[in-house]
């Protein structure tokens, strides 16, 4: 009898061989529960950075097909005229669309330009937002170069380079339109191209692209004067 009990028992390297195969697996799948917990979260970033990309594209066509035909008077400038200033690193203008409130907003004085990146890294396109409230509130926006604030928002991060450009008439009407870094016609310009390349191209995740706008004007400039 007591051999048959003996036996039927287990042994303590019996125990030893099944909670060390045991750890094992569990040690198995938290490793594997931590890749895979891990891979998400990369996943999850990538998703959100390609959500902001296509968001910020998606603000500035917005801001641009916006614009809106306003009349004003600078300071120094003999008369009023159209409300537009053009350069390769910055441009100002008067947008129907806000970031806050998107289309249903007034209009908006917006200024958009180029800074240099975080660090030294590349530079950025950031844009500012002031209330439109008629011919006058345009005068201090004339004169000096857009200056970042803490309100200013960011649109595009870590570029190469990003820089402006505008389509003017051509000579003859027959040919297609110019395409200039700065604008200096007494009007609004047919188009405008925003030129941007990510400093660290990655083709896994979506990167800013160059983007042209048409301007179409439904509106006369005179219904904004006061």
């Amino acid at each position: 009898m007591r051999r048959r009990s003996a036996e039927a028992g287990v042994t303590l390297i019996e125990v030893l061989v099944a909670v060390t195969l045991l750890s094992l697996l569990s040690l198995g799948m938290l490793y594997a529960l931590r890749l895979g917990l891990g891979s998400l979260s990369r996943v999850n970033a990538r998703l959100m950075d390609n959500r902001r990309v296509a968001g910020a594209q998606r603000i500035l066509e917005q801001e641009l097909m916006g614009l809106i035909p306003v009349l004003a008077k600078c300071p120094g400038s003999p008369g009023a005229g159209a409300y537009f200033q053009g350069a390769q690193q910055s441009m100002r203008l008067v947008s129907s669309f806000s970031l806050e409130e998107a289309w249903r907003g007034r209009p908006m004085i917006l200024e958009l330009f180029v800074i240099p990146g975080e660090n030294g890294e590349g530079v950025r396109l950031v844009v500012n937002e002031s209330q439109y409230a008629g011919p006058p509130s345009v005068g201090p926006f004339c004169i000096g170069m857009p200056v970042a604030n803490p309100h200013s928002f960011v649109l595009a991060d870590k570029l190469a380079y990003c820089r402006f450009s505008y389509l003017g008439p051509a000579r003859d009407p027959k040919d297609p339109g110019i395409w200039s870094p700065v604008w200096g016609q007494p009007l609004w310009p047919f188009g405008i191209r925003v030129e941007m390349a990510p400093s660290e191209p990655t083709p896994a995740r979506l990167q800013p692209i160059t983007v042209t706008v048409p301007i179409y004007m439904y509106r006369k400039a005179e219904h904004y004067v006061d």
